[in-house]
């Protein structure tokens, strides 16, 4: 396929919704047939939701690969649906045993047992171009079945602000948790991103409750598109997702948006009325702190 034309003012991106399971065979499929969906409504970037692959499959380690394998299930996947679509591709968040490294210099392996929740940007050429990883761990108590929710058994956090250039928009990379912590949305404002991706697995009752207006509030505050891609649905016995995977412009308004199940949603980018926003109400030269 043609690589899409993203040099237009108005790309077009997207954000997948899944309803991962513990087969993780059937998850890529699924990811695989709703990326083909995404690219077929003319999407330059795609975002897949958190634990897109590994969801409810025990123990991570055993799914764990090392950041750069494209020989990989998981990100041989992802770099060959980037290529064969000609799009930026962000993997959700995969699960990787090795902790960033310079290029050049060998990686350290984690040997705890845990691995790194990595949300990684591959780029149209199917090249791994951006990795971050989750700084913010969702350690809570919640009203559900599950009850308690300890990510840090299983993930080692990140320490790292990432952003990347690409010709759809300047991007910033988050993950799910981290919504809640707006220091870390300023810090990409203050990387004048244009463009925020959060893939998450926001629990039904923290969903209903909060995902919209987080996800709003940091559209608004940093004058920049927001994009949640997010699991909707019963995964098992105890663990049902929100769902509301959408897309948000820096005025707040939803402009696309999917209660529940799998699919896709997809919307417009319009970085000339972005950045208009931003000369109309300079907020960055209001700040006082």
């Amino acid at each position: 396929m043609q690589q899409n034309d993203v040099e237009t003012s108005k790309p077009i991106v997207a954000a997948i919704q899944m309803v991962s399971g513990g087969d993780i065979q059937k998850n890529v499929r699924d990811a695989e047939r709703l990326i083909d969906q995404a690219a077929g409504r003319g999407a330059a970037l795609i975002v897949l939701p958190e634990n897109f692959a590994v969801l409810d499959g025990g123990p991570l380690a055993r799914f764990a690969e090392r950041e750069g394998d494209y020989d990989a299930l998981l990100q041989g996947m992802l770099s060959r649906k980037a290529r064969e679509h000609g799009v930026y591709l962000v993997g959700g968040t995969v699960p990787l045993i090795t902790r960033p490294a310079p290029e050049g210099v060998e990686p350290e392996v984690l040997s705890d047992g845990r691995v790194r929740p990595a949300s990684l940007l591959f780029d149209p050429d199917g090249r791994l171009m951006a990795r971050y990883d989750k700084i913010h761990l969702f350690d809570v108590e919640v009203s559900d079945r599950q009850a308690r929710y300890a990510e840090s058994d299983s993930f080692e956090p990140g320490d790292q602000v990432v952003v990347a250039e690409t010709p759809v928009a300047r991007l910033g990379l988050t993950i799910c948790y981290d919504l809640r912590f707006p220091e870390l949305y300023r810090e990409l404002f203050n990387e004048q991103v244009e463009l925020i991706t959060v893939p998450a697995a926001f629990t039904k009752v923290t969903g209903q409750a909060h995902w919209e207006v987080l996800l709003r509030a940091r559209a608004i505050e940093n004058q920049c598109y927001v994009i949640g891609a997010g699991q909707g649905g019963v995964h098992n016995e105890t663990r049902e997702t929100f769902g509301h995977s959408m897309i948000i412009d820096p005025w707040g308004r939803v402009l696309d948006t999917l209660p529940g199940g799998e699919g896709v949603v997809s919307a417009a980018l319009d970085l000339d009325q972005l950045h208009e926003l931003r000369r109309k109400m300079p907020i960055r030269d209001h700040r006082k702190f």
